[in-house]
């Protein structure tokens, strides 16, 4: 028995140790960018603000992937700070795309979600994330979830928290973007 309790005390470790390592820190550019994992969803009932879209679509643009659900206090306080940040860059070639992931079964509801966007005024694309395949295809964990993707489709950087114009992280995310807008 002893040596059981050894056993899992070591693998569920070793399972923690890798998970917290392996996942990308908060505010980590990546030293190797990944590509961005397709949207999971293309349906066109599961995207408000926009027909279905694929990476090749937004090829040449800079991405901001944001990972929310509305009752997430972090995520709706973060808005006027992404909203500023969307209309400064927007004309520089920047593309949020929202994806809504909820934590809670109330939070599937679709005229929930659109009442939400409607309220919040988030005028750029929203998948709805309901079954939480993007999430994991994106390797998530928090709300909100700043995922910064590059013209040719990778992932770059990756941002947790709640953010407010002028703190820390919403300048070393806008730096981030800012650079892989002068990219080509």
């Amino acid at each position: 028995m002893k040596r059981y309790i050894i056993y899992s005390v070591t693998f569920c470790g070793a399972v923690l140790f890798a998970a917290v390592m392996l996942r990308p820190a908060d505010g980590e550019t990546l030293a190797r960018p990944l590509p961005a994992p397709a949207f999971t969803h293309t349906d066109a009932g599961d995207w408000l603000n926009s027909a279905p879209l694929t990476w090749k679509d937004l090829r040449g643009k800079v991405v901001l992937v944001d990972f929310w659900t509305f009752e997430c206090w972090n995520c709706y306080r973060s808005f006027p700070w992404l909203r500023d940040m969307e209309a400064r860059l927007e004309p520089e070639g920047l593309q949020v795309i929202g994806v809504h992931t909820p934590e809670f079964e109330r939070e599937k509801v679709k005229t929930s979600i659109e009442a939400k966007i409607r309220e919040f005024m988030l005028h750029h694309p929203v998948m709805i994330d309901n079954d939480l395949s993007y999430w994991h295809a994106m390797g998530n964990r928090y709300w909100p979830a700043y995922y910064i993707v590059d013209k040719q489709g990778r992932v770059r950087a990756v941002f947790y928290g709640e953010t407010h114009r002028g703190d820390r992280q919403a300048k070393q995310i806008e730096a981030t973007i800012r650079d892989l807008l002068q990219e080509s």
